[in-house]
């Protein structure tokens, strides 16, 4: 949940300039399997689709004002993106533009940052433009 409020700080500050999406993914950490000793929420494994999405409501509690999403029960997303446990991306015209570190040790929202802030220093600088004749 730390980690939901940095990014939640995040999508606030950069809502100009991008547009922010969190997944809910398969839990990592279930009441009936690997427990962790920090876990906020009690959450068995999900058996169906309904038990992620009531998973998902209580990350929504926490969540920035963005939209949340729901991976399949095959994973689909997070196989695609291997993104288990969690992950960071930028996703640009189709195209990944920044990929963080698998979490929990490889998410550094201060990567994600520093990206935006370049970002968004490009997208304020005057840019020349060629025009060939």
């Amino acid at each position: 949940m730390a980690r939901l409020r940095s990014f939640r700080r995040l999508a606030a500050h950069f809502v100009d300039i991008a547009d922010f999406l969190l997944v809910y993914i398969e839990e990592a950490h279930p009441s009936d399997g690997w427990v962790s000793s920090d876990a906020a929420y009690n959450i068995p494994k999900h058996q169906c689709l309904q038990d992620r999405l009531r998973a998902a409501q209580l990350m929504r509690e926490g969540a920035p004002d963005c939209p949340l999403a729901v991976d399949t029960m095959d994973n689909a997303s997070s196989a695609a993106y291997g993104a288990y446990f969690e992950r960071l991306y930028i996703i640009q015209e189709e195209k990944v533009m920044y990929q963080g570190g698998r979490g929990p040790e490889g998410y550094k929202i201060s990567e994600l940052r520093t990206w935006l802030d370049q970002y968004k220093t490009r997208l304020q600088s005057p840019s020349t433009v060629v025009i060939q004749v």
